[in-house]
């Protein structure tokens, strides 16, 4: 019998280059957990199950519902018990936030360019393994002497300054909405809610960075610290990064969250290093384990 030939693959379709292209695939090769694709301009969203678009997240009460099913699954199978509905629409929004901040933060970090993403376009998966995106690129600010500056979907801004506000303004407007449709749910509002987007900003970056090595987690600090220096309106605090001295002198850096992501109501025994229900001298012995192990 002759050997039967395999049939031949179409050839993948070549992936669309953006302004921040580059920053997505640094993005994915430093957290394969997340992945980020860009949609050409005619090309419609995923359509697969398990994919949700964002505005309708915002818009569609059944499709958020069908997003929180989600958490409530998972917060059965892993603590055997359910949660309260205000606690299971928590860990959605954290489990959206966290990443969607960085579809914005990290070109920024990585590029000094700031893309900006209505909730029209980005798709959202999370429930086949990585963390998955789809967004379409549309318009991005960077800086005069950026080689980007050129592009048709660029606009610059003076200096470092204005593409902080940039970021902070891009941030806001994709979250926003996100906030006013999961808000209810979490029985939160105004403040709580933003102090979420400002933990979820500032604590989505700083884990990346150190993904990428000591030297970029400092500098995301440093550029953190600008970012969200506690008077920048609708952000509820700042950065808010400082350092513990542990039992033999070591530095152990942490942060002060300006909200709780309300796990303790699962186990109250297992709060994080930087949660406002953790003393000092808990975090101490948190991240010293953390550090040891």
């Amino acid at each position: 019998m002759s050997a039967q030939l395999p049939a031949q693959l179409p050839a993948p379709r070549p992936a669309p280059h953006s302004a921040v292209t580059e920053a997505y695939t640094r993005l994915t090769q430093a957290l394969p957990t997340l992945t980020v694709t860009e949609l050409a301009p005619t090309e419609q969203p995923p359509q697969t199950p398990g994919w949700i678009t964002t505005a309708a997240l915002v818009d569609d009460p059944a499709a958020l519902d069908t997003f929180l099913a989600w958490d409530d699954a998972q917060i059965r199978r892993d603590h055997g018990r359910p949660a309260r509905p205000d606690v299971i629409a928590s860990f959605g929004l954290h489990r959206y936030a966290w990443p969607a901040c960085l579809l914005i933060t990290a070109p920024w970090f990585l590029l000094r360019r700031v893309p900006r993403y209505p909730v029209t376009n980005v798709s959202y998966d999370r429930t086949h393994g990585p963390m998955a995106f789809a967004v379409r690129p549309g318009p991005f600010a960077c800086l005069p002497d950026d080689p980007a500056s050129t592009h048709p979907d660029a606009r610059t801004v003076p200096d470092e300054e204005a593409l902080r506000a940039e970021v902070r303004e891009a941030i806001a407007e994709h979250m926003e909405p996100v906030l006013a449709a999961f808000g209810p749910r979490m029985r939160r509002r105004g403040r709580a809610l933003w102090g979420m987007v400002t933990d979820e900003t500032v604590e989505s970056l700083w884990y990346l960075a150190e993904l990428l090595g000591e030297p970029e987690k400092h500098r995301s600090e440093h550029e953190l610290k600008k970012l969200l220096p506690g008077r920048t309106h609708p952000y509820a605090g700042s950065a808010a990064f400082r350092v513990l001295t542990g039992p033999n002198g070591e530095q152990l850096p942490t942060r002060d969250r300006a909200s709780c992501c309300m796990f303790y109501t699962l186990d109250p025994d297992d709060t994080c290093a930087t949660c406002p229900r953790t003393c000092d001298a808990d975090r101490i012995t948190k991240l010293m384990a953390t550090t040891a192990s």
